[in-house]
């Protein structure tokens, strides 16, 4: 089972910017997607970001064209960058791995909590 860690969370203010990371303690193939969600209190988890085999992409709505997704397969590590952040963004930011071929897993980070202020 892969396990995964988030960093990168933390305090800043609307307009800025962050760079979240999530480490795997195993090999995380170019094969198995990886993505981004996040869940502010009192609503349920959304996806941010998503990324599949052949480096197809998905972002939620309010996120496009101010956060990418990125993965480097060699340091079994996903990034989420995110500018231009608002009050909205706030939350705790998870990493989710998946393989669908067998035996196959789905793995989940801690999180990460960001906070944007006004």
């Amino acid at each position: 089972q892969v396990q995964l860690v988030e960093s990168g969370g933390g305090l800043v203010q609307a307009g800025g910017s962050l760079r979240l990371s999530c480490t795997a303690s195993g090999n995380i193939l170019a094969s198995d997607t990886v993505g981004w969600y996040r869940q502010a209190p009192g609503k349920e988890r959304e996806m941010v970001a998503t990324m599949g085999r052949f480096e197809n992409v998905e972002y939620g709505d309010s996120v496009k064209g101010r956060f990418a997704i990125s993965r480097d397969n060699s340091k079994n590590t996903v990034f989420l960058q995110m500018n231009n952040l608002t009050p909205e963004d706030t939350g705790t930011y998870f990493c989710n791995a998946v393989r669908t071929r067998f035996p196959g897993y789905n793995s989940w980070g801690e999180g990460t909590q960001v906070t944007v202020s006004s």
